[in-house]
């Protein structure tokens, strides 16, 4: 199994290779941490198949808004917030 990356003192970032990189959501409930983490992974292979296409970034950004990574920080957000970004509706590839 991989090994965890290492995290900021806040926990709000890890990083890798010397570059931080916003940590996701640590509160997403596990299946859905899965789940979104499959869909990120289907998005990125669409951006390769289509070399980068605008709709396959769009899912891609769109997920990682989801788990958290982009968009406003989660630590920033309200529980309520928080809870309303993992739990929307985050598209599949066509294809997948």
């Amino acid at each position: 199994m991989a090994e965890e990356p290492e995290r900021t003192e806040d926990g709000r970032y890890i990083v890798i290779k010397g570059r931080r990189w916003r940590a996701t959501d640590p509160d997403i409930p596990e299946d859905r941490n899965a789940e979104l983490r499959s869909i990120l992974m289907a998005w990125r292979r669409e951006a390769k198949r289509t070399s980068g296409a605008p709709e396959s970034r769009a899912g891609v950004h769109a997920t990682k808004v989801a788990l958290g990574e982009r968009g406003t920080p989660w630590w920033e957000q309200s529980d309520d917030e928080r809870r309303a970004r993992w739990e929307s509706e985050v598209s599949r590839p066509a294809d997948t």
